[in-house]
């Protein structure tokens, strides 16, 4: 599976943006979801995740109250709504697939595909 993700941009902190992943080559809902991000000279860290029906939804401690992710596998799509950000959450955000079975890993080693990334940017 090939991923795209999109929807980054430069905002001011309190405002909101949604990211999304889209998938192309097989379904996205083989594969449980995450969302990563890489600050400026920090490693890549877990944000959150979803498994493959959406039935169990994971998030990163820092993230959980503003960030929601969720899936519409129709669409082939992940999704990242981010409310209220912060200027450190200024980040590279990628998408990953996981292809087993998904119980949120933060490891990048349990995620197979991974997208580009898409940078966020939060400006005071």
């Amino acid at each position: 599976v090939q991923l795209q993700a999109s929807g980054g941009g430069l905002v001011q902190a309190g405002d909101s943006l949604r990211l999304s992943c889209v998938g192309s080559g097989r379904s996205l809902s083989l594969y449980g979801m995450g969302w990563f991000r890489q600050a400026p000279g920090k490693e890549r860290a877990f944000a959150a995740g979803i498994s493959q029906s959406g039935g169990r939804i994971y998030y990163a401690d820092s993230m959980k109250g503003r960030f929601t992710i969720s899936r519409d596998n129709a669409k082939n799509t992940v999704y990242l709504q981010m409310n209220s950000l912060k200027i450190e959450d200024t980040a590279v955000y990628y998408c990953a697939a996981a292809d087993r079975y998904y119980s949120g890993s933060s490891s990048e080693h349990d995620y197979d595909y991974w997208g580009q990334g898409t940078l966020v940017t939060v400006s005071s």
